[in-house]
């Protein structure tokens, strides 16, 4: 079997919680060595996040994600906790972070400082506004990310509040994505160059890069998007659609060839012929109207008969899922979209997937979040050298 594409690579995790962990993570799936630092005695609050697991310091939320790392405890705020730190740079590819800006240089192991010692190092910097510009020392989390970055304000029913869009931790992982991305890219001209470099992330463009036409249709109409609840102001019929059982589905119709198929689907292929609703431009204007009688065609019957008919008919559509209904779906099953891995104190833990999928070299999971300081001795006497009784006189000052 060939060698995992991210093989030979050696990421050092200094940060905590998601995002920059995430982007470690996804390498770690492709085979690179990450070596998780975690703050002596404590560890990353990750680790007691969420639903506690059978295992002491992790939860299922530090199982899941923290998955294919090793742990080491190592004070970076010490003289000999950040000298550890250097001499492991020297032996990496990359280093990811999300302290706030300064916070690295302030201890001494600023990119100025640690591509001095390693010049291929790429450091992958994730802060809540970045390193640049007038928030930049701001904190920053998730949830503030999609306020700031304009997901918020479109979520929502349109005469309420707005509401958490979906996950709360959704940009956290979308930023952990472009920071693999960016780790990758860099690598690539690493192998050109010969150089590292650094990253800077801020979780909020994450977020706001993925808002579609929203800033090119402000500045050029001045239209200020609104919340749309169930529905969208760009097509007609395209929302969510509540079923006779109570349950729902997502009809999409992007196309006036869309809307003629759930017209058919429906009993009413007069309706896409129609002087009122043959164009999308129509629709729009009759969206009311249009999508009263979607919603009654689909509160006749239950949603599994709803589905069926529009699939027959080639109509994009999709079941509005609970993750009970995830675990039971034989979509999910089949493409083996959860993984559950016996873990030998936590026992079995049901994950995602590795995605995506590669046809040669695969990812895998080959650990769950690893216990703090697991590899405190694999790493420090077996990596850089130490004897056990140094070890033990490092953590006796609290260094490890």
């Amino acid at each position: 079997m060939p060698a995992m594409p991210m093989a030979g690579t050696r990421v050092l995790d200094i940060a905590t919680f998601i995002a920059a962990p995430m982007a470690a993570a996804i390498l770690g799936e492709f085979g690179a060595d990450v070596i998780k630092i975690e703050q002596p005695g404590a560890g990353d609050p990750w680790r007691r996040y969420g639903t506690k697991s059978q295992r002491e310091d992790s939860t299922l939320a530090w199982l899941t994600e923290a998955r294919n790392k090793r742990s080491l405890t190592l004070n970076l705020k010490t003289s000999e906790g950040a000298e550890i730190f250097k001499r492991l740079v020297a032996e990496a590819d990359v280093v990811t972070e999300n302290f706030r800006p300064g916070t690295l240089e302030k201890w001494g192991l600023g990119y100025d400082v640690l591509s001095k010692i390693n010049p291929k190092i790429i450091l992958m910097r994730v802060s809540g506004y970045g390193q640049t510009g007038p928030y930049k020392t701001r904190p920053g989390f998730a949830r503030i990310a999609h306020a700031f970055g304009g997901l918020t304000h479109l979520a929502g029913m349109p005469d309420g509040p707005p509401v958490t869009p979906g996950s709360t931790s959704l940009g956290d992982y979308m930023t952990g994505m472009y920071g693999a991305i960016g780790i990758l890219l860099a690598l690539k001209e690493r192998d050109k160059s010969g150089q590292g470099q650094e990253i800077d992330l801020a979780l909020y463009e994450s977020v706001f890069r993925a808002l579609d036409e929203l800033a090119p249709a402000y500045a050029a109409t001045g239209f200020v998007r609104g919340r749309e609840g169930i529905s969208t102001v760009n097509a007609c019929p395209h929302g969510h659609f509540k079923c006779g059982d109570d349950r729902w589905v997502a009809i999409a119709c992007t196309s006036d060839k869309m809307f003629e198929r759930l017209a058919r689907a429906m009993g009413k292929a007069e309706l896409s012929s129609s002087e009122t609703y043959a164009t999308s431009a129509q629709r729009l204007a009759e969206r009311d109207t249009v999508e009263d009688l979607v919603s009654k065609w689909t509160g006749s019957m239950a949603r599994d008969q709803v589905i069926e008919i529009c699939v027959e008919n080639e109509v994009p559509i999709g079941a509005v899922n609970a993750i009970n209904e995830i675990f039971d779906d034989p979509h999910f099953q089949t493409r083996g979209n959860l993984e559950t891995i016996n873990d030998p104190e936590a026992g079995q833990v049901t994950i995602p997937a590795v995605i995506p999928r590669l046809s040669r070299t695969p990812g895998k999971v080959m650990n769950l979040g690893p216990a703090l300081g697991n590899a405190n001795k694999s790493v420090l006497e077996d990596l850089l050298g130490f004897s056990a009784e140094q070890v033990l006189d490092l953590k006796a000052k609290g260094v490890v």
